[in-house]
């Protein structure tokens, strides 16, 4: 009896959150191959079928499957600890989980295994779409979606316009958590972000592989008064191998060999990054109505533009609009006065993408287009992004400047 409070001790799943038998799960034929939907990372699977195989009292397995994981990543710190532990429980000599370490470290290394393990057990439906990825452009190949709340980082395949989950990665956020708003909090950012391609100065080992620099605070975050700087998305010090849950200064933090998987997209420079306090997960048919709304709108938008019918036009635009150099009357003055002659135009938008912006009081969404602009006198072509708020029962735009 003695031996086997050892062995729960050691599992972490026993001080887990989560409400479950690990007597039922059975470690030995789990484990996902390298690439398949849920997870790429070879590591992190080997990790966890060590930990179940714990729980089943398989301490000689668990040893060759930790020993296997460590050939894998030799600077995996959670996986040496665990090792060691390992090896007291075989010896009798186990008291509690990292006897000989010291606590916050301990601490720190629990969360991981805990938060790694949380996921392996609580992982969506593939079919299911985080709630943010309403439409995709068809030239953004990829886009992904980080969930605060499970340190985890999603990449989706635009197939056909459609997401479709392609791996998923444990990643380190925050110190704080994430909602940041100063300089300084330790905390990440909320919203929908893009990355920018990877830095090309030479960076301390601190950053690893690389960095990706995104494009906080972005236009909503400026007029909400938020500001800090240097929120990347980069890899770890070569002597480790990842860090935990809560452990940076904002920045979305990945193990190196992830961080290589992910750098062939990463490099387009215009990969969307969504990152929200806690992911909502929805089948294909539920919101489709919100996204059609909104795609309606846009279409009257263009409508009532094209059309010059400027009342109609400024009636899509929300009272607290603003755009880099104009709030809603300046805006509205400029355009009486461009449209005053009612000039014959033809715009045209394509490429389209719609993502609902994460975490905000009223429902919003960012809409990137590009658009094509003729009339007499000029032809434009250009890239735009607005935001579009729902207000009155209807959306309107709240912000309109170039992407």
């Amino acid at each position: 009896m003695k031996l086997i409070k050892y062995i729960f001790s050691l599992a972490i799943v026993a001080s887990a959150l989560l409400p479950w038998n690990a007597t039922a799960i059975d470690g030995s034929d789990f484990i996902r191959k390298p690439g398949s939907a849920f997870s790429p990372n070879h590591t992190e699977d080997l990790l966890i079928k060590s930990l179940l195989e714990i729980t089943q009292g398989q301490l000689q397995q668990a040893l060759a499957t930790i020993d296997e994981t460590i050939r894998s990543a030799p600077n995996f710190k959670l996986a040496h600890l665990i090792r060691g532990d390992l090896l007291m429980v075989l010896s009798q000599q186990f008291q509690s989980f990292g006897n000989n370490t010291d606590e916050a470290q301990v601490e720190a290394l629990r969360s991981e295994a805990r938060t790694r393990l949380e996921h392996y057990l609580m992982q969506q439906k593939p079919q299911s779409v985080p709630e943010p990825l309403w439409q995709l452009d068809p030239e953004q190949h990829h886009v992904i979606v980080v969930d605060a709340s499970k340190s985890r980082l999603y990449l989706y395949r635009n197939q056909d316009g459609q997401p479709h989950l392609v791996a998923d990665f444990y990643v380190t956020l925050g110190k704080n958590g994430s909602g940041k708003s100063t300089e300084g909090d330790k905390r990440t950012p909320e919203g929908v972000y893009f990355a920018s391609s990877k830095l090309t100065q030479k960076l301390p080992d601190f950053y690893g592989d690389g960095a990706y620099p995104l494009n906080y605070p972005n236009e909503w975050d400026k007029h909400q008064g938020k500001d800090g700087h240097g929120i990347w998305l980069h890899g770890t010090p070569n002597s480790t191998y990842s860090r935990p849950p809560r452990a940076s200064d904002g920045c979305v933090v990945i193990a190196n060999q992830d961080l290589r998987t992910l750098a062939p997209i990463l490099n387009t420079g215009k990969t969307p990054v969504i990152i929200t306090s806690k992911l909502d997960w929805l089948n294909p048919q539920q919101g489709l109505d919100e996204k059609q709304n909104l795609s309606q709108a846009l279409e009257n938008w263009r409508r009532d533009w094209q059309a010059q019918d400027t009342d109609q036009y400024l009636a899509h635009y929300s009272p607290s609009f603003f755009s880099e150099n104009a709030d809603f009357a300046k805006w509205a003055e400029y355009k009486r006065r461009i449209q005053a002659s009612k000039p014959k135009v033809d715009i045209k938008l394509s490429n389209i993408s719609m993502f609902r912006y994460p975490d905000t009081k009223q429902q919003m969404a960012v809409v990137t287009f590009e658009q094509d602009y003729v009339s007499n006198n000029l032809d434009s072509h250009m890239r735009k992004r607005q935001y579009w708020v729902f207000e009155d029962q209807r959306w309107k735009i709240i912000y309109e400047g170039a992407a």
